[in-house]
């Protein structure tokens, strides 16, 4: 740890005892997305999060720039825009797991937590003495969540995943990207959703399990992996191939089950049409002028529109073709037809949605005058959702967290970094 690391720069000196998890202590031994994402989602609602990071180095996105966050002079200081995305409200402390000492002070911890996430390697922490086994045998209270790649018994339990393996080998990618007509390939969605939505299962998994402790007094082990978790979240695709046996191919923006609901370019750009029921197609189809499509045997329901869509689609491409996307999307919105520009990220964050619903909010930092952050989308009437602190910098709050919480002496802090145990 550096001088900077024991700022204790922190928010947390707000009340958080109306925030709707206040008084829950999370602790942290995950790295990377899933995980992460799931704690800071916690954090948001009010838990006392505390990250293990592994010392010098810490979560691996730490390292996962550029980007990343200026100082007050406006120099580059290590830390990542990635690592900034999913950290938030939360304590660092870093620990070696392999150290005889750093394994003791988890089990301390765990003394004074309800909940435990980590996404280690099936097996890995049982060598520690700090699996599920082990730790729930001796706090039964214990909510104890692992994220892996294929979960804890599987004939692939042991190998690694991230997050663009399961987006390839759980099908994602082979129903997104343009189709084989166009000559398209598979694609990998933009942002890392496989490790998003295992996230945001662990989370929902572990709000069920504490309250299923409520009446039980027991906790419980909950296993999340990413491979299953991909599978889970096919939704409509995954039952259109169950009940119909056909594999879903590629549509680029299009819709398997919708027509017509795709992208189309206009004079000066592109916009995104969704139309989902009959009425929305009537009032479409008037605004470019082809009120009679409506009528039409061939596209009257939306099965009829599916099963001729490229007939379809060719005619309504060619209309919207005439006219600029803003014309278009004033005359859709008017007709109460859902349509809307496709924005790229600058053009999103300096929109007035993202300003009426203060969709950024920016956070005190140690070594900047703020770091922006993303905020939750949730809104509680009586326990909004709490921005107390900004990502923590590495083995911030260790000589904190061990001597406020844990009762160590300075002296004996100081013992445990010489030793590496922190």
């Amino acid at each position: 740890m550096t001088a900077a690391q024991e700022t204790g720069h922190s928010s947390r000196s707000r009340n958080t005892t109306a925030l709707p998890l206040a008084g829950l202590r999370v602790l942290d031994l995950t790295r990377v997305l899933a995980g992460p994402w799931a704690t800071q989602l916690l954090g948001d609602y009010g838990a006392d999060v505390i990250k293990v990071e592994r010392p010098g180095s810490g979560d691996d996105t730490r390292n996962w720039g550029p980007p990343w966050l200026s100082d007050r002079n406006g120099s580059q200081t290590g830390e990542s825009a990635y690592f900034l995305s999913a950290n938030r409200n939360k304590r660092s402390i870093t620990i070696d797991l392999s150290h005889p000492s750093g394994q003791r002070i988890v089990r301390e911890l765990v003394a004074k937590s309800d909940v435990l996430i980590e996404n280690f390697r099936a097996g890995s922490l049982a060598r520690y003495g700090l699996d599920q086994e082990s730790l729930r045998s001796a706090f039964p209270g214990l909510i104890y969540c692992s994220i892996t790649a294929y979960g804890q018994h599987g004939s692939r339990a042991a190998e690694p995943g991230y997050d663009a393996m399961m987006q390839a080998s759980a099908g994602l990618m082979s129903i997104t990207g343009a189709p084989d007509e166009e000559d398209g390939v598979p694609q990998k969605v933009g942002v890392a959703v496989s490790d998003i939505m295992a996230g945001m299962y662990a989370t929902t998994a572990i709000l069920a399990a504490l309250h299923a402790r409520e009446k039980t007094g027991h906790g419980q082990y909950i296993d999340v992996p990413l491979y299953d978790s991909q599978v889970a979240w096919l939704a409509n695709q995954g039952m259109n191939y169950l009940v119909s046996g056909e594999v879903p191919r590629r549509l680029g923006t299009g819709h398997p089950n919708l027509v017509p609901y795709q992208a189309f370019e206009t004079s000066d750009g592109f916009l995104m049409l969704a139309v989902g029921n009959n009425r929305q197609f009537r009032s479409c189809v008037e605004c470019l002028g082809s009120a009679e499509l409506a009528d039409a045997e061939k596209f009257s329901t939306n099965a009829s529109r599916v099963e001729n869509r490229r007939e379809l689609i060719a005619i309504i491409a060619d209309a919207f073709r005439r006219r600029s996307t803003a014309e278009w999307l004033q005359d859709l919105r008017r007709k109460r037809v859902p349509a809307g520009p496709i924005n790229d990220l600058g053009e999103v964050f300096t929109g007035p949605e993202v300003a009426e619903a203060q969709l950024v909010r920016h956070l005190p930092h140690p070594l900047a005058d703020s770091v922006p952050t993303i905020a939750n989308p949730v809104r509680f009437s009586q326990t909004p959702v709490d921005y107390r602190a900004a990502p923590p910098l590495l083995g911030e709050h260790t000589r904190t967290l061990l001597r406020e919480d844990l009762g160590y002496t300075d002296a004996a802090i100081d013992e445990l970094q010489e030793s590496g145990a922190i």
